[in-house]
Parts: structure tokens; sequence; C-alpha cells
């Protein structure tokens, strides 16, 4: 079986060496050592200040719009994983599509003015796939109406923007490093903070709220990774170089091969890549179909990333209608992309897709 992603796991012996560190102090979470150790790591390797971990990368998102104390509307993407909306919906914000452009699968910065109004607070961008927003346009939309910035950058890990890490655009980017992602801790995420002064409360209401013995000053909620996940981290991160090394190989054989026949997404010039996913664009979803077909029969499984559009979920009102999210969304397939994949198995899907499509 072939599916869309495979969890990468690091040396075994290597993993264990930590898990006896763990065993031998007995400290297993609530920022543990470990932990300790993997922020330092990460904001390093990543080009970042005030990097925070947390249990997962849902929880990272609500926890940054607590710290940035969003209130009524946010304007967001409809072409993401749903937890983008869902978390601002249980977090008593309403979510405002905005549709995206049909090439990049981004949020298009030229529609966003339309849907702000007095309620609006934020605006909640996606670096889909890894591709970098227009995060320079976005920034001066925000700056112009006061508005947060908050980037859901799930897919976004390593990704730089001109001269800096794309993370440190926006108020606060949130990572998943769940175990499908290109690093991960098994379950896991983080928040990058660009205001200093936000970080201790970040900090507090990922532990309840508690900010010290005698104080707990806001409404917190246990986010907190513990120090399995981390060890899982630190040895994933060792071999980062490895992974992406790989995943480019993969990902540029798709292209070459598939490149006239379907349509990859428009990556953005100024941004670096980081080979997360490998989405390819059908003519039809009836043609969409068939290749997927072609491929199950062969215990091939690729992934409609994303599917459906999320203008279309029923506990979203009041509706709006994103013509460009819900075309790409019923068009879209992520195609298998891991660092094991043979030559051969590539090969394999390669040759089932253009027999598919002749």
């Amino acid at each position: 079986m072939i599916n869309v992603t495979k969890t990468y796991l690091p040396n075994v012996e290597k993993y264990k060496q930590y898990i006896d560190e763990i065993y031998a102090n007995g400290w297993v979470t609530n920022n543990g050592p470990l932990v300790q150790k993997l922020e330092k790591r990460l904001a390093e390797y990543l080009g970042v200040k005030n990097l925070i971990l947390v249990s997962n990368g849902t929880v990272a998102l609500e926890i940054a719009y607590r710290t940035l104390g969003l209130k009524g509307f946010v304007i967001t993407t409809p072409f993401s994983f749903v937890a983008t909306t869902s978390s601002l919906v249980t977090n008593g914000l309403l979510p405002i599509f905005s549709d995206i452009n049909p090439n990049t699968f981004n949020l298009a910065s030229e529609n966003i003015e339309q849907s702000i109004t007095k309620n609006t607070s934020a605006i909640l961008p996606v670096h889909v796939f890894g591709n970098s927003c227009e995060v320079e346009e976005i920034g001066a939309i925000a700056a112009k109406h006061n508005l947060k910035v908050i980037y859901d950058a799930a897919h976004a890990f390593d990704i730089r923007y001109k001269d800096k890490s794309v993370l440190e655009y926006g108020d606060i980017s949130t990572l998943s490093f769940h175990a499908t992602k290109l690093f991960h801790s098994i379950e896991g995420g983080a928040l990058i903070i660009n205001d200093d002064s936000l970080v201790e409360k970040a900090r507090y209401l990922i532990n309840f709220g508690i900010k010290n013995t005698e104080e707990i000053p806001e409404l917190g909620t246990n986010a907190k990774m513990n120090e399995f996940e981390a060890a899982m981290g630190l040895c994933v991160l060792d071999d980062i170089e490895e992974i992406k090394s790989r995943r480019k190989a993969v990902c540029e054989m798709y292209v070459k091969e598939l490149s006239t026949l379907v349509q990859f997404q428009e990556m953005n010039p100024y941004a670096s890549q980081n080979y997360s996913y490998v989405p390819i664009v059908l003519k039809t979803e009836e043609q969409l179909k068939k290749v997927q077909k072609a491929l199950n029969e062969q215990n091939i499984f690729p992934r409609r990333y994303f599917y459906p559009s999320l203008d279309t979920l029923s506990y979203i009102e009041p509706k709006q209608l994103c013509l460009n999210s819900r075309d790409i969304a019923s068009r879209i397939l992520c195609l298998p992309i891991y660092p094991e994949l043979t030559f051969e198995e590539q090969t394999l899907i390669i040759d089932i897709i253009k027999g598919a499509l002749s």
C-alpha cells in the first residue's frame, strides 16, 4: 500500500537514548528539559525568536487567538484543513471567507478589503502547501485597518520569504508538527510570536492560564508538549536536511513527468520551497475521480486536499460563496510523497496517471 504520506521514523537507538534520559530524571511533561532543548534548537534552525512548543497545531491557533484577544469576525481562507475554521468557531469567532487565487491556492490579497467591517479583528491566511502568502500586501492591509494577522503556517516549516523566515511576518504564526508533516514530533505544534510583550501571556495560556503559584489571570487550557514528543522532534530535526533533499527529488520527478498533463501550484517567486506536498489539479472532477480510481486499484491512495471547500460547511453562517476555492477543491489531488518512496513506486504512480489521462 502506498499512502499519500508516511511518517518518518528516525533511528530507534537514538530515540531510545532520549527515552532513557526521560526515565532517569522522571520529568515527563510540564516544560521538561527536552522541550526546552527542542524550543531552542528549532528557533535557531528556523531563524525566529519567541518559539513556544504546544501539543498540536490546532491548539496553537487557539492560543494565538486568545493571546491577541480577538473578537468578532476573522477573515480567512476557505481552502485549508478544517481546523483553520473550526478553531475559530470553537473560540467564539466568526470566520468570514475570502476567495483564493486559483493558481497559488492562497488567500487572494486583492479580495480581502471588501470583507472588512467594523466587527473585523484579524486576518487569518494560510501558507497553503508551504506556498508563501503575499505577506507584504496582507501586512499593508492589516496596518491600514488596524487588524491583527495570524498566519496558519502548518505547512510552512523552514520557508523563507526574501531575506528572512516567513514565520516572522504577521503578529503570530502557528506550526503543526503532526506525524504526517515534513518535520514532526508525533503530535505537536508551535507558536512564533513577533511581539516580545505577548510571550509571557502565551506561556501561561498553554498551562491552564496559571501565571505563578498565586495568580491565574486568564482563561487558559492544557496545551503543553510532553517529553516523549520532544524526543521525537529532536531526532527528526537531526535528519531534516536529508528528509527535505529526498522530498525535493520526489517532487521534481512528478513535475518533470506530469507538467504537460496537469496543473501544478504556482509558487511565490520570492520564497523558498519545502516540498511538503505535491498537489495536482485535473481539468474536471470527473477526470480526478478517474485518476483516483486507477491509483486506488493498485493500492495507491492520494488524497483530495482540501475537499470540500470550507465555505460549504453546514455550521458556518452567514454563507460566503467562494467560487475559486470550490472549483479548485473539486479538482485537486495530492500525490504520495515521503522520503522512503522508491523510484520504482513513483514511476508506477506516474505511469498510472498518464494511462488514466491518455
